[in-house]
């Protein structure tokens, strides 16, 4: 019997977990107001689905949520979600999450009246994006960055251009340059296709390349790499929703922060709400109205309207335009992949962003945190190692790895090691495992 789980909500956000939980073979059930929702995902995933109100005692029960391990409450209605949650752990679930977007809720003094009520986790798709933003703008020489090891470690992402030194060089080739030692390639993206690199693969012009790298080193990663190094200052966002308003709150500080948005009474009321942040009023279709109020002397360009069209056709337009670092949110997985390779910087997905924190809370006792990455099947893992098997008595190079997996990282106490085929891991140690899906079900029982 594997881990059951129930998700109330099957639109964009529930059908992704499905998605993404049933891959890892759990007993997932769908429940939905809507019977067309339901049926496309039945026609695509292996779930159970229920037609009713999650709200509903009835339907909880018809959906036994007494024996879940999880239950996840996303549908687009906040009370729906915090009812549903309630219910099912008064009724027996084992863990209840519950997406709202109230940000109030999610103050740190406020967690605790939900988690005295019984919800284990809030979750808000869109702080999470504010937050990942953030970051992003934060280490704006790469497309993303992952922390592990309380940030001793660095996973970045670097597209690489044809005046890339890395471009058409065998990996094993670079091994000569002394600035590699610390730094390592672990992935690459190449055509919607992850490919984990051996010493004989080629790095291509536009190729997505992972290096993890120790902290201290992530400036000699920029240095390697011939990326150049911009500060930015200067951020301009479109867009008025939620997820501009957040975003706009955690910058105006740091940042001179300029947002558009067409809506005339809306403008007011981000003017009000954000303080350290200039509002501008017209149409952000229009590249020159853009151009006329500065866009040229943007550093970053962050497209957060409703969009995903708008978003990644105004960010191309401002690259166009001279601007380093352009972030678009995409909804819509079909452009997820190809986003890479038109050249929009970076990407942000809600549904993707809170599917990893939710498969943080999922995964078995010995594993600590995982990150996915967008557009990409496979996921950093970071296991533990508890007790003395094949693992602690071999040589990595001797562990039969899946070839479709690599040991990227270990943490070790307070060191971090970037580890090479001789490396042995010990008790204790946290390794960080770059996967595939596949490779999953014999990692599992490697580190169990």
């Amino acid at each position: 019997m594997g881990m059951s789980i129930v998700i109330a909500g099957a639109g964009d956000m529930g059908y992704h977990l499905a998605e993404r939980l049933s891959y890892d073979n759990k007993d997932i059930t769908l429940i939905d107001t809507e019977r067309d929702v339901l049926d496309y995902a039945a026609s695509k995933l292996d779930v159970l689905t229920i037609q009713g109100d999650a709200t509903s005692l009835d339907i909880l029960q018809q959906a036994n949520v007494d024996q879940a391990h999880m239950v996840l409450a996303v549908t687009t209605s906040e009370k729906t979600n915090i009812v549903t949650a309630l219910l099912a752990k008064q009724l027996g679930a084992k863990r209840v999450m519950a997406r709202v977007r109230n940000h109030t809720y999610l103050k740190e003094d406020n967690v605790p009246y939900f988690n005295n009520l019984g919800i284990d986790n809030l979750i808000s798709p869109t702080m999470l994006c504010s937050r990942e933003i953030f970051n992003m703008i934060e280490n704006s020489s790469f497309t993303e960055v992952f922390d592990f090891g309380g940030g001793k470690l660095n996973i970045v992402g670097i597209t690489l251009d044809q005046y890339n030194p890395l471009v058409n060089q065998r990996i094993m080739d670079t091994k000569s340059n002394p600035i590699y030692e610390d730094i390592r390639i672990i992935a690459i993206v190449r055509d919607q296709k992850t490919i984990i690199p051996r010493g004989n693969t080629i790095l291509r012009n536009n190729d997505h390349a992972y290096f993890i790298s120790y902290k201290k080193n992530s400036e000699s990663i920029i240095e390697a790499l011939g990326q150049k190094k911009v500060k930015i200052k200067n951020i301009m966002i479109i867009g008025g929703d939620d997820m501009a308003v957040t975003t706009a709150i955690k910058l105006q500080d740091k940042y001179r922060v300029t947002l558009v948005n067409k809506e005339k009474e809306r403008c007011k009321w981000l003017a009000e709400h954000l303080p350290n942040t200039l509002v501008i009023n017209g149409d952000y279709k229009n590249i020159e109205m853009l151009v006329e109020e500065g866009l040229e002397q943007m550093d970053a360009f962050l497209a957060l309207t409703e969009s995903s069209e708008t978003n990644i056709i105004t960010s191309l337009s401002a690259k166009n335009h001279g601007v380093y670092k352009t972030i678009a949110h995409v909804d819509t997985r079909e452009y997820i992949h190809i986003s890479h390779s038109i050249g929009v910087d970076s990407l942000i997905n809600k549904r993707l962003v809170a599917a990893n924190e939710i498969s943080r809370y999922l995964k078995k006792g010995t594993v600590d945190a995982v990150s996915g990455i967008y557009g990409v099947d496979a996921e950093f893992i970071q296991y533990s190692v508890c007790k003395t098997n094949r693992l602690t008595k071999h040589p990595i190079r001797e562990l039969h790895f899946p070839e479709t997996a690599l040991v990227a990282g270990v943490i070790r106490d307070e060191e971090v090691y970037i580890p090479d085929g001789d490396f042995r891991l010990q008790i204790g140690d946290k390794a960080i495992v770059f996967a595939l899906p596949e490779a999953k079900v014999s990692l599992e029982k490697l580190f169990h």
